[in-house]
């Protein structure tokens, strides 16, 4: 499996793991409960995101340049 495919099942986890925290920070919020559990697993998710994002743009570079050294 090449990075570009891990890095964007890791954005589709990382998408769905933030709507869930969002949704349950809603559900929290109208309950009362505290919401400082629900926050840090958003930015969680938003690190996951990124990170991902970021193989895909640095395995991208890579190939850029490895199809450059062939020409």
């Amino acid at each position: 499996m090449s990075a570009i495919n891990t890095a964007y099942t890791g954005l589709y986890a990382a998408n769905t793991r933030f709507n869930q925290a969002a949704v349950q920070t809603v559900q929290d919020s109208a309950q009362e409960k505290d919401l400082v559990t629900d926050f840090v697993e958003q930015m969680e998710a938003r690190t996951a995101f990124e990170a991902n994002v970021s193989v895909i743009k640095t395995a991208d570079a890579m190939t850029g340049r490895l199809l450059d050294l062939k020409a």
